[in-house]
């Protein structure tokens, strides 16, 4: 990351940091958008491979990692304002949001909010956002995590949150740093996570169309379990008409686990865009 600046975006809530790198403000900015409890770090694989190519603009997501202090007022929807505040502030013209999991519903929300602006995205273990793909208990199961969180002995959910969420080693280990930035404070920790899910319930709520209008991709490990991600990607490539490519040996981070292969696929995306 020693390419990039760290840059600042003041909100209501709490100040936003992110890393930039610029070759030409009027080419593709590659916006990486890691998932809950991750950090900047998630993409590292990908910021090495694209930084001489495109711009590329990654952030540690409200109340995560260095966006701390946060306060948790704030919905999916104000994560895709800031988020286009920074554009402006950064006069980037031609974001295309590369989404991991939670990454790509806030892409997804941009995508309702400023279908004219987004030129690209690239979901990644991420899911569809529709109303229609998800049961009223998952809904009511999604607003009541942070107490489960909390509860749960810590060295626990390090192991599962670690070897559950990636197949390879590098992305294990990579998953367990980000993760130790919580240690003394799984309280934080809870509620990060608490209210990840509760926002993104409230915004499958709204029932808003929340199509993507621009070139997509669809990427998805083939052992990934995280959720329903797995499931939500067949139907979501089907309904949409999106593209989908399955990875091989890789769990819900595809991107740590495959970085080559998922490279590729987000280069060939962002070639369409250009």
């Amino acid at each position: 990351m020693s390419d990039l600046r760290k840059k600042t975006y003041e909100t209501r809530s709490g100040v936003i940091h992110y890393w930039l790198h610029v070759i030409n403000f009027d080419s593709v900015t590659l916006v990486f958008l890691p998932g809950l409890t991750a950090d900047h770090r998630l993409f590292d694989r990908q910021i090495e491979y694209f930084k001489d190519k495109y711009n590329v603009l990654v952030w540690d997501a409200p109340a995560h990692a260095a966006s701390w202090p946060f306060t948790f007022d704030f919905d999916l929807m104000d994560k895709a304002k800031w988020l286009d505040g920074i554009f402006n502030q950064e006069k980037i013209t031609k974001p295309v949001i590369v989404g991991q999991s939670m990454g790509g519903y806030v892409g997804q929300a941009y995508a309702e909010l400023y279908p004219e602006k987004l030129k690209g995205f690239v979901s990644i273990d991420s899911a569809p956002l529709q109303r229609k793909y998800v049961t009223a208990m998952e809904i009511w199961l999604l607003k009541r995590m942070e107490p489960v969180y909390f509860y749960y002995p810590w060295k626990l959910l390090l192991k599962s949150g670690t070897n559950g969420v990636a197949a390879s080693d590098y992305g294990q280990n990579l998953m367990h740093k980000m993760m130790m930035v919580y240690d003394g404070d799984k309280k934080r920790y809870a509620q990060i996570a608490g209210h990840g899910f509760k926002i993104l319930a409230d915004a499958m709520e709204k029932d808003l169309p929340y199509k993507i209008k621009c070139p997509a991709l669809l990427i998805c490990g083939e052992q990934d379990h995280a959720g329903s991600c797995i499931r939500y990607n067949k139907m979501w490539h089907k309904s949409d008409n999106i593209p989908l490519e399955w990875i091989k040996n890789a769990g819900h981070n595809a991107n740590t686990d495959q970085p080559e292969i998922v490279n590729r696929l987000i280069n060939h995306l962002a070639k369409q865009v250009q």
